[in-house]
C-alpha cells in the first residue's frame, strides 16, 4: 500500500456486538470523528505555559474511573488537558484539585524537540469546560 493509498483508507473497528452491515452501506465520514466528552475529577493545579511562539496554554489533569470489573480493585485513567481559547483558559485557571468537571474536546498528539530528540504526548484539547 502506498502512502497516498494509506491516507485514503479508513479503518473502522465496530464495538463488540455491533452490526457491521450498516457500516458498509453507510460508511463513516471520510475524515472520521475526533470528539470526546469527559466527566472527571481535577487532580492537579492548572498551570500556564508560554510556548516559544509566545502562545499561552493552560494545562491540567483529570482522573476518571475505569469501568470496574467484578472483584477487581479500582483503576483510574489520568488524562492531560490543554485549554487554548481565552474563555476555557480563564475557566481552567479557577479549577482546584478535587473539583469535578465536564469537558468537551478532541484528542491531539503534540510533538516537540527535546535534548533526547523528537518527543510527543497525547492531550485532550478543551473546547468547552463546565465546572460541576
Amino acid at each position: 500500500m502506498t502512502h497516498a493509498q494509506a491516507q485514503d483508507s479508513v479503518l473502522v473497528v465496530p464495538a463488540q456486538g455491533h452490526d457491521t452491515r450498516s457500516m458498509k452501506s453507510n460508511p463513516p465520514p471520510h475524515n472520521g470523528v475526533n470528539e470526546v466528552h469527559l466527566v472527571g475529577c481535577v487532580s492537579s493545579l492548572p498551570t500556564t505555559k508560554v510556548l516559544p511562539s509566545g502562545d499561552e496554554v493552560v494545562e491540567f489533569r483529570i482522573v476518571i474511573d475505569r469501568k470496574r470489573r467484578r472483584g477487581a480493585k479500582r483503576e483510574v485513567d489520568s488524562l492531560e488537558l490543554a485549554a487554548w481559547n481565552p474563555r476555557e483558559k480563564r475557566q481552567a485557571l479557577k479549577l482546584t484539585p478535587g473539583q469535578w468537571v465536564e469537558i468537551d474536546g478532541s484528542v491531539h498528539r503534540r510533538f516537540w524537540s527535546s535534548p533526547k530528540g523528537l518527543a510527543s504526548r497525547w492531550q485532550i484539547e478543551v473546547s468547552l469546560l463546565r465546572r460541576m
